[in-house]
């Protein structure tokens, strides 16, 4: 069973900055208050590999390289990430369920796989949220961690809770897409992930105490 992150505050900061010391000096301000911190290509690419590294030191590190291809490519990706400090990776489970196998073999106990079920952006309307059921229920059949549910329709979160059980949801959307963190953890979310609303802010600190306040008040 792969190591598990921590569940204090339910807070996830997406740091998709591209400035390597804005990045540090973000994940430094606020790792005493988030739970993990995610990390997408655009960081990865503006400051290399070695963020993860940079960053494992200081919080838990989910990788959301949103992994679609086939196995093998799956295994080199995740067996990069999880060897430089990730606890989680999050894959697509559009791509079936030998890649997907493939992510949680390769990630064993060493860190948790997130399935995507659907996006949180108006566009993740038109072709995974028809599908997201069926994805959900192929991630519970992969033995994934957990789930991608987005926090900007909550109605969505609660489908998919009655399909995985007790497995994870993070929830994306909070914030700039206007997504409420409340709203997704009264539907079922576990953690709620905030990226702009946070790393844009003047106080990224205060910021997130108060996303972290919110979550509170809806347990």
């Amino acid at each position: 069973m792969a190591i598990a992150m921590r569940k204090e505050s339910r807070l996830i900061l997406a740091l998709d900055e591209t400035d390597r010391q804005r990045a540090l000096a973000v994940a430094d301000a606020v790792a005493s208050t988030v739970d993990a911190i995610k990390i997408n290509w655009p960081l990865v690419l503006a400051a290399g590999p070695d963020m993860i590294n940079e960053l494992a030191g200081r919080a838990d590190v989910i990788c959301d390289f949103k992994i679609a291809d086939i196995p093998n490519t799956v295994h080199l990706i995740v067996d990069q990430a999880v060897g430089r400090g990730a606890k989680g990776v999050i894959v697509h489970a559009f791509s079936g369920s030998d890649s997907l196998s493939e992510a949680v073999r390769t990630a064993g106990d060493r860190a948790a796989i997130y399935a995507v079920t659907e996006m949180s952006h108006p566009g993740g309307r038109e072709f995974t949220a028809p599908n997201a059921e069926a994805l959900a229920r192929v991630g519970v059949a992969c033995n994934v961690k957990g789930f991608i549910a987005p926090a900007t329709r909550p109605e969505r979160i609660a489908a998919i809770r009655q399909i995985i059980g007790g497995r994870e949801i993070l929830s994306p959307g909070v914030g700039v897409q206007g997504g409420s963190a409340a709203a997704a953890i009264r539907a079922g979310a576990d953690y709620v992930i905030v990226g702009r609303a946070i790393y844009q802010a003047s106080d990224p600190a205060a910021a997130a105490a108060r996303f972290a306040a919110d979550i509170r008040a809806a347990l």
